[in-house]
This record gives C-alpha cells, structure tokens and sequence, in this order.
C-alpha cells in the first residue's frame, strides 16, 4: 500500500474593478483593446431577448468593426429562463460555433444574463473570463459583486452555481433610462436591504430622495449605484464564499426567494424580496429585535418606492411554508432567517452566526399576517 500527496496551495487574486457611468460600451472595448482580458480576439456575447434590440445587437456591431470575432447569444427573458436547460442550449451553441477555450464571455443584461452567463463562464472549457455589462438597477445592486453564478431549478432558486468573479463590471446608469417603471422599482428592494442592513445613514438617504431617485436624476443614481457596490463589498471581502458573514445578504430573502417560485415568477425578485422583507422586519420586531416603530419605518419606505408589502391573494401560503424548507440556510431540517437589529445592523448570534433558528409555527403565523 502506498500513498502520494497532491501538493495544491495557491493564492488566487479575484479583485476586479466596477465601472459606474453612462453609456460605457466605447469603455469596455477601450479596456478590451488595453489588455483587461489579455490577447483573446474571440468573444461570446450572452443576453436576453429585451436586451439583444437595446445593447446586443449593438455591442455586436461596434465589436465587429473593431475587428473582433464574436457572436451573440441570446435566451428569453425573465427568470423562467435561468435553468440548466438554457445553459445547456447556449453552450452546445458556443460549441456548434466553434467556441473553446480561447474565447471570453461578455454578459448584457440584468441580474438573470449575469447569473446564468457567470455559471457559462465557470464551466465552459473548465473556466473562460467573462465580463458583466449590467443594465439593471437589481443588476447593479445585486449581481455586480460578490460572483454568485447560479440557475433555478423546479425545487428552488439558485441551488446550483459556483462562485466566478468576473474581470471587470460595468453598470451603464443610461440603460436604467430604458427600463420599464415596474423594473425600476423592483430593483430598488436591493438596495433598501443593503441600507436596512448595513447602513441606516442611507436608509435615511433613500426615504428623503425617492421621489429623485424614482425620476432617474443623474446625482441620486449615481450615489446609490456607488452605495450597493460599498456595502455589499465590505460583506463579500470579509466572506467571499459565503461561510458566514455573507448570509446577511441574504436579508428577507428566505421568504422571498419562496414567494417567487410559488408564484411562478408573476413577481419580479425585488418585487418577492420586498414582501419577505416585510416578513423579516415583523419577525425581528416580534422577537425585540427592532422596535415597532422601526418595522413600520421599513414597510413605509418599501411602500414609498411602489414596491409590494403584502402577499398576493393567488399564493397559497401554506404551500409557501412548505417552501422556506428549500431555503439553502435550511440546517437539519430547521428554518433559519437572518433578522435586522433595528435600521442599519443585523443581529448576530454569537461570533460569526448571522442567521438563527426559527419554529415554523412562527414563520407561519408572520406569513398569514402579511
């Protein structure tokens, strides 16, 4: 019998910068052309079917005239489409067209193009570069840093991903321009939770400038673009792969999550996010967590934004129960939320605990009073 030993350290430096400004596609390709993804020539450009007229087809040209070999891929929007099945009909077609190894991933589009593209880019060849161009403000909030690539299946959402950091971000403010109102406001459930958890000076910012910020002006876009990107960095830096701090970021999603796959996705993610938003905030005050000053302080600014705070009359809430279970902070059969300790902080356990047990019987009962 013998035995012989792998030798596999390595230090691996995943930093990459995010880009935040109007109309940045000359930017990237300026980068491009400067060396961000070394010599490659050859790129697939993935997005969806509402992005391809507004940006694909346009980034295609203008990389084609540059001399660039690339072609566009694209899936249909929403997230019904972030599946395996998508991802498996995008890479047999990079494949069809010759794509291996030598080749780099822009991904145009919301947060469902980066999820699903970033996941490509981890797999495809065992690993190609990718670049996001993120054109939502949930994209900007949510999916530009921290690499979490994933795709839906039938049970849950998210189960089944990798962690990829791409090489560089670019959040195009303009593209929000082009986005419809109830977009606009779903995104903006992100960024109320970053606020809610980790900084209640912009909480405040938010409920004194919505009404600006609902208008797309310039200055309050590009603070709150700069904001996301903050908080959520200095979670992702101190937790990269998501083994204890990072489950704050998971602030109202255990019902939220739940609630966009019982309703078959009729509600956008900040849509769900900010009902189970609702249920974290009740929940925390319930258990003296936050006032109740506080949660109602939470629910009026979600309301302020346009974004729902109750749960629609088509879901069954006793099939949304039995949904939390597939929530991935789930631990030997037990529910477990992450709750805000009052506006700008989240309760935290014991040393690196960020998300505590809870009976369903509770859960329950916060569900039926939403």
């Amino acid at each position: 019998m013998s035995e012989f030993r792998v030798e596999l350290k390595k230090i691996v430096d995943d930093s990459y910068n995010i880009e935040i400004g109007y109309d940045l596609i000359d930017k990237m390709l300026s980068d491009i052309g400067n060396g961000l993804v070394g010599k490659i020539h050859r790129f697939a450009v993935i997005t969806d079917s509402i992005v391809k007229n507004l940006y694909g087809d346009r980034i295609i040209d203008i990389m084609k005239n540059k001399g660039y070999d690339c072609e566009l891929f694209v899936f249909e929007e929403g997230e019904k489409s972030k599946t395996r099945k998508t991802k498996e009909e995008i890479e047999d077609a990079m494949l069809e067209k010759g794509y291996r190894r030598d080749c780099c991933i822009i991904a145009v589009g919301g947060g469902v193009v980066t999820d699903l593209a970033g996941f490509i880019a981890g797999t495809y060849g065992r690993g190609v570069p990718f670049i996001n161009y993120a054109t939502t403000l949930l994209a900007a909030a949510d999916a530009s840093v921290g690499g979490k690539t994933a795709v839906d299946t039938p049970l849950a959402t998210n189960l089944i991903g990798l962690f990829n950091q791409p090489k560089k971000v670019y959040i195009d403010i303009a593209a929000w321009e082009t986005l419809p109102k109830r977009q606009v406001i779903s995104g903006l459930a992100e960024t109320v939770k970053h606020a809610c958890l980790a900084d209640r000076d912009f909480f405040d910012y938010l409920d004194n400038n919505m009404d600006a910020i609902l208008t797309m002006d310039k200055n309050a876009c590009e603070h709150i673009a700069k904001e996301n990107c903050r908080i959520k960095y200095e979670v992702v830096m101190k937790d990269e792969l998501e083994s204890g701090l990072r489950e704050v970021l998971n602030l109202g999603h255990t019902v939220g999550r739940a609630i966009e796959t019982v309703s078959d996705y009729k509600l956008l993610h900040g849509e769900a996010v900010s009902i189970g938003m609702v249920a974290q905030v009740k929940l925390s005050a319930k258990l003296q967590y936050m006032t109740v000053e506080e949660c109602e302080r939470v629910i009026s600014l979600l309301r302020k934004t346009g974004l729902p705070t109750e749960i629609p009359s088509y879901i069954d809430r006793d099939a949304l129960v039995k949904k939390l279970y597939t929530d991935k902070k789930v631990r030997d059969g037990k529910l477990r939320f992450v709750l805000q300790k009052g506006i700008g902080n989240i309760v935290e356990y014991e040393p690196g605990v960020f998300s505590q047990p809870i009976k369903e019987e509770l859960a329950r009962d916060i569900i039926m009073s939403i």
